[in-house]
């Protein structure tokens, strides 16, 4: 039992690892969040404009698209290595000035996000409204702390 325990966590070490290294550059992570954020955008936007009443509620397409941004939500994170803060981003110093607070805002997201899906799966309208704002909000909470204007 030990032995398996030390081997999981030495190979989540290596996982994160692997992950720390993963771009060749600042402008590589770069492109890489922001390709995330504008499909998270897109998946996020045509729910709202479903929620707006902007176009009709279609429960499987908004189910479908809360599921892209649960899985989408996790992307981004990768993106923000040392250095990335310089170059044609909008992410701003203070995400590598207050790191932990910069990874429990896009943590709180995560979750939000992936409770969006569960119960969008459900199709309760207004638990999916709930949800929907909550997703908002945390998206919102990290843009206004995290990202230029």
């Amino acid at each position: 039992m030990k032995k398996l325990l030390l081997t999981l966590v030495a190979s989540t070490l290596l996982a994160s690892a692997a992950q720390a290294h993963n771009f060749e550059d600042a402008k590589d992570a770069i492109e890489y969040r922001q390709s995330a954020f504008s499909l998270i955008a897109y998946n996020f936007g045509d729910m709202g404009a479903m929620m707006k009443g902007k176009k009709p509620f279609e429960a499987e397409t908004f189910a479908m698209r809360a599921t892209n941004v649960a899985a989408l939500s996790k992307i981004p994170f990768e993106g923000f290595i040392d250095g990335s803060d310089k170059g044609e981003t909008e992410a701003l110093a203070k995400v590598w000035q207050d790191r932990a607070d910069f990874d429990a805002k896009m943590k709180t997201f995560q979750e939000n996000a992936a409770i969006l899906a569960t119960v969008a799966q459900k199709g309760d309208q207004a638990a999916i409204k709930q949800a929907f704002m909550d997703t908002g909000k945390s998206c919102k909470g990290c843009h206004d702390a995290y990202k230029k204007d």
